[in-house]
């Protein structure tokens, strides 16, 4: 018998991120609104701006922009978060950096699932923000008890799911037939579910506690609480979001406009306020699903995030309680502190970049102990930005709570315990600024030694 050949993990996320694309597109509507919003905008953007779709097909960029998303879903045990783990990694999906949202109040640590290499980052980037639950945080000892009982309860994966992550552990993939499978009972742990498990008085004592705690501890599954779309121009979109029906919120995250997007900006509609049927016949709302847009720039080293953390931190004090336009105008006027140009940015090790032969440095004799700054000056390399492939917890946390009604809790703040998320997850979180640096140093030493000879 000849044995089926299996799908390569890349195809499987690929498959599994447009599944649940459409099923989004079908619980929230207006997202469906937002991508058409975001793909006229993006294309205007590449009309208007020849050199930028120039520098994405260099980058190799192009093909994944309509296909972008990440999406975020909250889990409430180590066990859900080590299954999640085992799930991702079925299509090539790595737990990369940890993030404390503690700090803003909000009672979760988390890492985002993503690929990692470049080829299946330009393939399809699908990234989830994946948050745990922390629920030794909660300060009453009974309505903790009774949150780890419910969850003690529930299995977020279907049996199905199950099995067919085991045969991909144990054969190493999945074929043509058993990965259709895979998307299809992977996509039921991401599904939204009207009916709470528990009753109303439970709903609202954990409700009370915080909203987050209540979304994640009354439901079936962690439904998935938004999908994003990569826009090239954040500004423009949440310009035009009120005309297509949507309310954008307040302020768009993260840093100003700039000739050369630095890191990441954020900006969403409300969340949605929802009929929910409770146990014991009550009903009443949840609120947890909303719409987000990112528009993404260029990673920064650990000199460009301390540059950017000191400046964000000096405009949202300066910026607070302002408008968007009036924010964005504060916040430009703070960054001009940041090289806004990519040479710049270069040259003081600001940011990540790719190096690639040119047409001139493939054509070129062998050029053996060049140095990298001479062959640019020639022209025979060329130095393109790495654009940022994570999440920054101050923007993550903004959107948590400018969607959640606030809910800040300073009882939450300072409690970062990274070793206590990898432990239930089971595994180490692979550190994003490491993983920057080595596909530079990588390209670095690919052009030098096809220069050599």
């Amino acid at each position: 018998m000849t044995q089926q050949r299996c799908l390569p993990a890349n195809e499987i996320r690929d498959r599994f991120s447009k599944a649940m694309s459409d099923m989004y597109q079908t619980e929230v509507p207006q997202y469906g609104t937002l991508l058409e919003l975001v793909a006229e905008v993006n294309r205007e953007t590449l009309e208007e701006r020849p050199a930028l779709r120039q520098r994405l097909e260099a980058q190799d960029e192009m093909t994944r922009l309509g296909v972008e998303r990440h999406g975020a879903i909250r889990v409430g045990s180590p066990n859900e978060l080590s299954m999640l783990r085992r799930l991702f990694a079925v299509m090539g999906m790595y737990p990369v950096g940890y993030y404390d949202l503690s700090e803003a109040g909000v009672p979760v640590h988390s890492t985002a699932f993503r690929p990692i290499d470049d080829d299946a980052l330009a393939r399809n980037p699908f990234r989830v923000f994946t948050s745990l639950l922390r629920l030794e945080l909660i300060e009453s000892d009974a309505l903790r008890q009774r949150a780890k009982r419910i969850l003690d309860a529930r299995d977020i994966f279907t049996p199905q799911a199950r099995e067919l992550i085991e045969r991909f552990e144990a054969q190493g993939g999945l074929t043509e037939e058993e990965a259709a499978q895979f998307v299809e009972q992977a996509l039921e742990t991401f599904r939204w579910h009207k009916d709470a498990t528990v009753d109303l008085d439970t709903y609202q004592a954990l409700h009370d506690e915080h909203r987050l705690i209540a979304d994640v501890v009354c439901f079936r599954g962690p439904h998935i609480n938004h999908l994003t779309p990569r826009t090239l121009d954040i500004d423009e979109v949440q310009r035009r979001m009120p005309s297509v029906g949507i309310t954008p919120k307040a302020v768009i995250e993260g840093p100003p406009r700039r000739e050369c997007p630095i890191l990441l900006r954020q900006t969403s509609f409300k969340a949605l306020e929802e009929t929910t049927r409770f146990a014991g016949d009550g009903e009443g709302t949840h609120t947890a699903r909303f719409g987000e847009i990112e528009q993404r720039g260029t990673a920064l080293t650990p000199k460009g995030r301390a540059l950017y953390d000191q400046l964000l931190s000096e405009g949202r004090k300066r910026a607070a309680g302002l408008d968007n336009d009036a924010h964005q105008a504060v916040m430009g006027q703070v960054f001009e502190a940041f090289p806004d140009d990519l040479e710049a940015m270069r040259q003081e090790q600001l940011g990540y970049f790719h190096y690639h032969l040119t047409e001139a440095g493939q054509a070129s004799a062998p050029q053996p102990g060049v140095e990298i700054e001479a062959l640019i000056t020639e022209g025979l390399v060329e130095a393109q930005p790495i654009t940022y492939e994570d999440f920054l917890p101050v923007s993550a946390a903004g959107i948590f709570q400018s969607n959640l009604g606030g809910g800040e809790n300073d009882a939450y703040a300072g409690n970062a315990n990274r070793d206590a998320f990898e432990q239930a997850l089971g595994a180490p979180v692979t550190d994003e600024l490491a993983l920057y640096a080595e596909r530079e140093r990588t390209s670095r030493q690919q052009v030098l030694a096809a220069l050599a000879g």
